[in-house]
């Protein structure tokens, strides 16, 4: 009997979640799964779910949350042959869209019944880990304000990005890699990632691979204001590489001096990182449950 535990974050995205595990224990029952569940408090979640996983020992840790639960999960069953599903129940859900699973939550649940499992890439940033993607610049500023803010959803975050716009000045960075400078100039933002898309569905990296053993440093130069509405058309458009303000590294390792100091994030968080941080792929460590492969 596959043990399942679910870890179920009661507030992201705005939505109500109190039905939530009864419904996830009727389908338990149904598929003949072993159920136990974990609510996220906010205080101490990672060493107490790192005890509860080492407690209830499960094959699979299922998400039940945005871009931070999913993140909270990573960080306890990453290296380990414990796999990582997800039911997006989030603001962002940027990960689970990247690996195509079901936005829906009955559609996301049934991955339990059938699936295939993948191991992926993660991140290593200074010492930290990275899931999905993280960058310094404006998005970053702007996940900033969002996480201290009051309001949730994407509208939210595109109501702060559009104050944040207008008065944003691009900062100077430096990027070394295999011992080479390969960047040294201001950008609007500098993103980091082995995945395509922000859940936003913005497609910084559209020809990412998760799992290839590289990440790309995606590195989007200062532009006109007059230029961007095309630069958010590319961008939804995965077309972005065609853009003249755009360049794409691929690395397994890399150094960005951040000169200013600026904020950074990593998979929705904001994190002071100080001015030099460090990337380094970890290649295939982290297993996640996928939708069935089909010919």
């Amino acid at each position: 009997m596959t043990k399942i535990l679910f870890v179920i974050n009661p507030i992201s995205g705005d939505i109500d979640k109190e039905e939530l595990a009864d419904d996830l224990l009727v389908f338990c029952r149904q598929n003949q799964f072993k159920a136990d569940f974990y609510k996220t408090t906010g205080e101490n979640d990672e060493a107490k779910l790192k005890d509860k996983i080492n407690e209830y020992a499960p094959e699979i840790v299922c998400a039940v949350g945005g871009d931070g639960t999913v993140s909270l999960v990573a960080k306890t069953i990453f290296k380990t042959d414990v796999a990582l599903a997800i039911i997006p129940q989030g603001s962002g859900n940027g990960l689970s869209k990247d690996l195509g699973i079901p936005q829906d939550f009955d559609e996301a649940l049934q991955l339990l019944a059938e699936h295939h499992i993948m191991a992926i890439d993660t991140l290593d940033v200074n010492g930290m880990l990275s899931i999905h993607l993280c960058d310094v610049g404006f998005n970053a500023l702007v996940v900033e304000r969002f996480c201290n803010g009051d309001t949730r959803g994407p509208g939210a975050y595109a109501w702060i990005a559009m104050q944040e716009f207008m008065a944003y000045e691009p900062k100077h960075y430096t990027i070394i890699s295999d011992e080479k400078v390969i960047f040294d100039a201001e950008a609007f933002m500098i993103t980091i990632t082995n995945a395509k898309a922000f859940g936003s569905n913005i497609a910084i990296n559209p020809t990412g691979v998760i799992n290839d053993g590289n990440f790309e440093i995606c590195i989007l130069e200062p532009f006109p204001k007059s230029s961007s509405l095309g630069i958010l058309y590319r961008l939804y458009t995965d077309n972005i590489d065609n853009s003249v303000y755009t360049h794409r590294f691929s690395c397994s390792s890399a150094t960005i001096i951040n000169h200013s100091g600026e904020v950074f994030q990593i998979d929705g968080e904001p994190e002071e990182m100080g001015k030099e941080i460090t990337f380094t792929v970890q290649p295939k460590s982290l297993r996640v449950v996928l939708p069935p492969v089909t010919e």
